[in-house]
């Protein structure tokens, strides 16, 4: 008998090509786990020994971290941010300087006055009223732009001119 219609002959080779069709298999298989191990090792490493599930809860461990990190130096910088505000809110944003003859001796313009203000227009006019053979300096506080005492022509200038934003002026005699 011929051995290719002899059913064992049949079953033998129905079993070789199903043999032949798992070995292809395994190694479409194997190529795939080769592939896939080589993508892991660029996640992981070369020395990667923990699987992609303990590596992407090391990340998130590690991200959180840094969140936390990132917060709390957000937190101090808006701290000292809001420290210096307060300072910068103090120091000195409007100023002016008037020149002017305060005795008309023509001898020049030689009396100054100077606003020094906050950003919340507080401060101090300082004046200085110069004559041939005296001088006298003079100082009044100022609130909300206007002074705690009267203030004179020439002061009033000033702090009108530092409020806005006019630095220096000579005023006629």
């Amino acid at each position: 008998m011929n051995d290719l219609t002899d059913p064992a002959g049949i079953a033998a080779l129905s079993a070789g090509a199903v043999a032949l069709l798992a070995l292809l298999l395994a190694l479409v298989l194997a190529l795939r786990v080769r592939r896939l191990r080589s993508a892991q090792r660029m996640v992981l490493g070369e020395l990667g020994e923990t699987d992609l599930v303990a590596h992407a809860a090391s990340l998130h461990q590690a991200f959180s971290a840094l969140h936390d990190r990132v917060e709390e130096v957000a937190t101090t910088v808006d701290e000292r941010l809001g420290a210096a505000e307060a300072r910068l809110d103090g120091a000195i944003a409007y100023r002016s300087l008037v020149r002017y003859d305060a005795y008309g001796e023509l001898t020049g313009n030689q009396s100054t006055t100077i606003a020094l203000l906050d950003a919340e227009r507080n401060g101090v006019v300082l004046s200085s009223i110069v004559r041939r053979e005296t001088a006298r300096i003079y100082c009044k506080q100022v609130v909300d732009g206007r002074g705690e005492l009267e203030l004179a022509p020439e002061e009033a200038e000033a702090v009108r001119r530092a409020l806005a934003g006019e630095s220096a002026a000579t005023l006629p005699g």
